[in-house]
């Protein structure tokens, strides 16, 4: 660490700023130097964003028409090969650089056909950064192309080329293949994980109708030594889409509403409707980019959602017996849709397209949602109603939930600090530095607040099983006193706005760290759900600035004959310490205790394993993909039994004696 020394500068020191303080920093060294500008991050995000990048410039070649099939392979070392046969990039001699044009594509920045309307109309990625950036982030990259009847290849390390382009073979296909290993100089972890990566592959499919696209896992063998292998592939694009995110709810009309229209050059595709549920869930994509922010492309579908449902109800009569208008939250309470629009030039916010800023398209959804809405009204009277009962349902118990939080705070300013009774809560007063362990049971949040450091570790014990928001009404949240006890915890509110909307008041947070502490069984696993599908759909917040975690306790204490003793957290580490221990011994003499629950250790082996900040482990919780989330907490805490059935058996662990 070095040491910082403050000096005075003398006030006639000018300063030796001229042109050599001035660092060019050349070809791709720029983006190794600051890798977070192109990606966003060097954790497991920005590693999986390297192979987006690449299957984007595949998807474009489909896009305009020239491709069909892609594949991906994660090989057993973590490297990456992605396969297309689209028209491959071209390899000729690029006349201003006097070098291929595959290399300028593969180690210049903002060079590529994206800037030539002539070749891509609409496209993804990066715009030219991308496959260059792949390549300055990965220790080894190699390009493999096919047209004109050859195979070119390039080779790479860290984007410099290690080869010139040269021909290998002839071929009688056309394609791209880029082989990448990405660097572990400049990444957290260089770990794919295949379901984020099957998870993207079968949103593309849905997106990308008749695209046909495989993932090929080789360091997931089966008994025949034949690696994982799965298919994507949808003729129904986004009504197919929607009908896999919505199936562990039940639908209000028997099929989706769907549209797709042009106007100006761009291209909208809609498909929406309402079910059962309580929360909104609008997904949306510009030119295949997930805006997981949103945009003006959202904007414009909520207008019109907003505009015609509420002049069909007025005009039918069916909001006269509210006591409060609708509100614009109120017309999206169980709407689930998926907004997909081409753009010519679209204009985003942030390097990694989070959220579209064109502003005509905001006009161009609204206008073709609306008149999509319009007939399906006049059409399905039936299903109208019902869908417009779902907002009067919604409005009421808005109103109920706003009369339930304000009895809430209006009880805490009653009582002075408002802080629950059960909250054994810490003397620091920073917030950064403070943190609040929701523990199960009377019995175990005794024993975690014997064992904390009071200094910054609060305790707020749980009763039993908190109520399941995913099947409750909002005002039946704030009446339960488990849920009431960990909002005033915290310190945060609900505030609503004039128009509905709903908002999570962080400013008087209390606790920068909220750690959720269960027993390690199937009700302690139960529990964390649960209070994790509360955070999930009223705190989220919390989660996505890195406040919330679940805490890790052991399953074991082994013990051996010299005084020997070892925690597990799992079955591996029990048989390592019990044939350490046995070794040289007696191996009738090592006992394994099997912790069942927190309430089994007292409160120096609970601060010792689970909440000493040196010796813990911690798992923070993270939002990778919004959209699986939603549906796997829907599913496993909602009303429909076969999904979850089905994803039991597919996930479960079954125990296994040891011979």
């Amino acid at each position: 660490m070095e040491a910082i020394v403050e000096t005075q500068v003398p006030v006639a020191n000018t300063g030796d700023y001229d042109a050599s303080n001035i660092q060019a920093l050349e070809g791709l060294e720029a983006v190794r130097k600051r890798p977070g500008m192109y990606i966003g991050s060097t954790d497991s995000k920005g590693l999986h964003h390297l192979v987006w990048e690449v299957i984007d410039n595949s998807i474009d070649e489909h896009l305009a028409g020239y491709c069909t099939q892609i594949d991906t392979i994660i090989h057993a070392d973590n490297s990456i090969t992605v396969r297309d046969n689209g028209r491959g990039i071209p390899t000729g001699m690029h006349e201003k650089l006097k070098k291929s044009a595959l290399e300028v594509v593969m180690t210049v920045l903002h060079a590529g056909g994206k800037f030539d309307k002539n070749t891509y109309k609409v496209s993804g990625g990066l715009h030219g950064v991308g496959v260059s950036c792949v390549n300055a982030l990965s220790e080894y990259l190699r390009a493999e192309i096919h047209r004109e009847g050859k195979v070119f290849e390039q080779e790479y390390a860290r984007g410099i080329p290690q080869t010139d382009v040269h021909v290998m073979g002839t071929s009688d296909r056309t394609g791209t293949t880029i082989t990448f290993r990405p660097d572990p100089v400049i990444f957290e972890t260089t770990e794919y994980k295949y379901d984020i990566l099957a998870n993207r592959l079968r949103e593309m499919s849905y997106l990308n109708k008749g695209l046909r696209l495989t993932l090929t896992d080789e360091r997931d063998l089966d008994a025949e030594d034949k690696p994982k292998y799965e298919e994507f592939y949808s003729e129904g694009g986004l009504v197919e889409f929607l009908k896999y995110i919505d199936n562990t709810r039940h639908s209000l009309t028997e099929n989706p509403i769907y549209v797709a229209a042009s106007a100006d050059d761009v291209m909208v595709e809609v498909a929406f409707q309402y079910n059962n549920s309580y929360s909104e869930n609008v997904y949306s994509f510009v030119n295949n980019i997930n805006t997981r922010e949103g945009g003006t492309h959202v904007s414009g579908f909520r207008m019109a959602v907003t505009r015609l449902l509420r002049k069909y109800g007025e005009d039918n009569d069916l909001f006269k017996k509210l006591k409060v208008k609708p509100s614009a939250e109120d017309f999206r309470e169980g709407l689930s849709a998926i907004i997909s629009v081409k753009v010519p030039e679209p204009q985003f916010k942030g390097q990694t397209k989070g959220e579209l800023g064109n502003s005509e398209v905001t006009g161009i959804v609204s206008r073709v949602v609306g008149e999509a809405l319009e007939h399906f009204l006049e059409e399905n009277p039936k299903e109208a109603r019902k869908i417009v009962e779902k907002v009067v349902l919604a409005a009421t118990a808005r109103e109920a939930a706003r009369k339930a939080r304000e009895m809430v705070q209006r009880k805490n300013v009653l009582t002075g600090s408002g802080l629950p009774g059960k909250l054994a809560d810490c003397s620091s007063k920073d917030p950064a530095e403070s943190e609040l362990f929701l523990v199960e049971g009377d019995s175990a949040g005794g024993t975690a607040k014997q064992g904390r450091d009071r200094v910054f570790q609060a305790i707020l014990p749980l009763r039993g099983k908190i109520l399941n928001v995913e099947k409750a009404l909002e005002h039946k949240i704030y009446e339960n006193e488990e849920i009431k006890n960990i909002f005033t915890a915290l310190g945060v509110s609900i505030t609503e706005d004039e128009e509905g909307e709903r908002r999570l008041n962080l400013e008087k947070l209390r606790y920068h760290k909220i750690v959720i502490m269960c027993d390690a069984d199937v009700d302690g696993s139960h529990i964390t759900t649960l209070i994790l599908t509360f955070f999930f759909r009223y705190m989220q917040d919390l989660i996505k600035m890195g406040y919330v975690y679940i805490a890790s306790p052991p399953l074991y204490l082994v013990k051996g004959s010299k005084n020997q003793q070892r925690y597990c957290w799992n079955e591996a580490e029990r048989r390592q310490a019990v044939e350490e221990f046995a070794r040289g011994g007696n191996p009738d003499s090592v006992k394994v205790q099997r912790y069942k629950g927190l309430g089994e250790m007292n409160a120096e082996q609970l601060w010792e394993t689970t909440m000493d900040p040196s010796r813990r482990f911690l798992r923070l919780v993270s939002i990778e993909d919004a959209r699986e989330a939603d549906r796997v907490f829907s599913m496993l805490m909602g009303d429909e039994v076969p999904p979850r059935r089905a994803f039991i058996e597919a996930n479960a662990r079954y125990a296994k004696v040891d011979a």
